[in-house]
């Protein structure tokens, strides 16, 4: 290697700014810290688009808080001169043996060429990036993979490439179908992936230079020595946005971003998060149950999104997994369980619970009615016949469970059939599932995006309720979303509705509510600020909200919609409930 800087600080060699050439002649840089001892070490990798050199307290302020004044632990043990936003912080891996190599994706930060997020070519130059590693002399041949979010979202697709350095992958709070779990909820148009393009990815593209931050983990521009103009990096960038307004249904553009999941044979940690609802924890189940991997573990918390892979539970969990897989040690990773929840109750509260599978085998599949006349849940179904209508962009109806004579736990997937009529070609279906104490105020939690984060979302846009009946299970149905399928006005129709899987042990006393809507969630305690900013009032869905009006235009999704139940329409959802051990 030449052609970079290298220097022994902390207790570290650092490698800045190394070159790895791409089969296109690009040249991508990344850093490496490593220990000081020559020797071959085992390398830690990531992959991903927000600069290397810009430090988490700089790009990302408000997390930096967060972590800083509610979890003090996470910066113990570390000067934190070396932290990035959603990787691990080389000065606790180091010094166990770890190389910590951090690349920057082409077109961003110190890397230059085209950015395009999540594209194949991303995908080849992380493979080539995994064996460049692996052949370093100071690597011993095996490559591990962590990260949160975007580090761990790739990691499912280039796991499918099946690099043959790539030893163990650990996918924290990641997603893995780009199009079910991250733009297009339930066949409906997400805002979050084009706001964060814009406000996040963008503002980290090589060549910002001197409009950037200077790095405080080493006083270099963050984004690259040269400042181009906004015409140079528009035109050295995709516009993320109008591909995700262009590509509405499941197409070439998304199969060649969405993984097959039996061609992941890599040992893999998924860790999830209950309270993601909106982006990750479906990806991290569904990557869980479907990869092809023999040796896979399952691991599910709550808590903001960010928070628990920098805790020394997290850590601590991190570290036995790569000792075992990457160091060949006796780290007790053979008696972790296959999968570890941390069960969620009211009050912030998790308790931790080992588990041998998902679905838990113990699981009594529970459905509960929807009865319109009393709008209420209950086990028998409705006799009669009701058509309940609604402002079909409007907040809905609520269906709620008589108060609860015991406990109730709900920990596993949830689904929900539907029936209903349009006065128009189509409707999109909302579906919160919620829980109220006795004074019926609503419990929330702190979620990964949203402080008052319900129990469970579901999404269906009717014309999309095409099932693959080679997917579909009966607690989690599979649509294709290769079609439209436009409603005849005044025509029922039964929809199977996905709820992303969920965790909460409900206290007697309490209630447990359905809600059908039009729109997305709010929280009953929401309060308009005084000073809104656009794409950044978190309401209760974070900023994953469903009404980009061109996705959605008045005249297809406005007026009313009727919800249909009785005996020929038994509307109802499917609760995972479990029994105690």
């Amino acid at each position: 290697m030449s052609g970079y800087k290298s220097e022994i600080r902390d207790g570290m060699r650092i490698d800045w700014d190394v070159p790895i050439e791409m089969d296109d002649g690009v040249v991508l840089r990344c850093d490496v810290y490593r220990p000081i001892e020559e020797g071959n070490y085992p390398a830690i990798l990531s992959y991903g688009p927000y600069a290397k050199w810009l430090h988490l307290a700089d790009g990302y302020p408000a997390q930096w808080k967060v972590l800083s004044e509610k979890y003090p632990e996470t910066l113990s043990g570390s000067s934190n001169k070396y932290q990035n936003w959603e990787l691990a912080d080389p000065e606790k891996w180091v010094p166990d043996g770890y190389a910590c190599v951090r690349v920057d994706s082409r077109g961003a930060g110190r890397s230059p060429g085209y950015m395009e997020v999540w594209a194949p070519r991303e995908t080849k130059d992380f493979y080539d990036c995994i064996e460049w590693a692996a052949d370093q002399p100071w690597c011993n041949g095996k490559v591990g993979l962590n990260g949160i979010s975007y580090y761990g979202m790739n990691q499912w697709i280039v796991a499918t490439l099946q690099p043959p350095h790539l030893a163990a992958m650990c996918v924290w709070e990641g997603a893995a179908d780009l199009y079910r779990d991250f733009s297009h909820h339930g066949g409906i148009l997400c805002l979050f992936g084009d706001l964060w393009y814009r406000d996040t990815v963008t503002l980290r593209q090589h060549g910002r230079g001197e409009r950037d931050w200077r790095s405080r983990i080493n006083g270099e521009w963050s984004s690259g020595p040269e400042t181009l103009t906004d015409e140079e990096l528009n035109a050295n960038r995709t516009d993320f946005g109008n591909d995700l307004l262009e590509h509405a249904l499941v197409d070439d553009y998304w199969k060649a971003r969405i993984p097959d999941f039996s061609k992941i044979k890599t040992p893999l940690l998924s860790a999830g998060n209950w309270g993601g609802v909106g982006l990750h924890p479906r990806g991290n189940v569904e990557g869980y149950v479907q990869s092809a991997s023999e040796e896979k573990w399952l691991e599910m918390h709550g808590l903001d999104h960010f928070t628990h892979f920098y805790t020394d539970y997290g850590v601590a969990l991190q570290k036995r997994f790569f000792g075992h897989f990457l160091k060949g040690e006796d780290t007790g990773w053979d008696k972790q369980p296959r999968v570890a929840l941390q069960v969620r109750h009211p009050g912030e509260k998790f308790v931790e619970r080992a588990e041998n599978e998902w679905p838990l085998a113990r699981t009594e599949w529970t459905k509960y009615y929807l009865h319109s006349g009393t709008f209420s849940l209950k086990t028998n179904p409705q006799t009669n016949v009701r058509a309940r209508p609604y402002d079909a962009l409007g907040k809905g109806l609520i269906y709620l469970t008589p108060p609860l004579d015991e406990d109730m736990e709900i920990t596993g997937p949830v689904a929900a059939k539907v029936f209903i009529s349009s006065e128009t070609e189509d409707a999109d279906i909302f579906l919160v599932l919620r829980v109220f104490d006795p004074d019926m105020r609503e419990v929330t939690f702190q979620g990964s995006n949203d402080p008052h984060t319900p129990v469970g979302h579901g999404w269906l846009r009717a014309s999309h309720r095409k099932l693959d009946p080679g997917k579909t299970l009966p607690y989690r149905p599979y649509h294709t979303h290769d079609e439209v399928q436009p409603l005849t006005p005044g025509e029922i129709y039964e929809l199977d509705v996905e709820i992303w899987p969920t965790s909460i042990v409900v206290p007697a006393g309490h209630q447990i509510g359905l809600s059908v809507r039009g729109k997305d969630y709010v929280y009953p305690g929401f309060e308009q600020p005084p000073m809104p900013v656009s794409g950044r009032i978190y309401s209760g869905v974070g900023p994953f909200k469903h009404n980009h009006n061109k996705d959605r235009p008045l005249d297809v999704f406005g007026g009313k919609v009727s919800f249909h139940t009785g005996p020929d329409h038994p509307a109802h959802i499917l609760l995972p409930i479990i029994p105690a051990k």
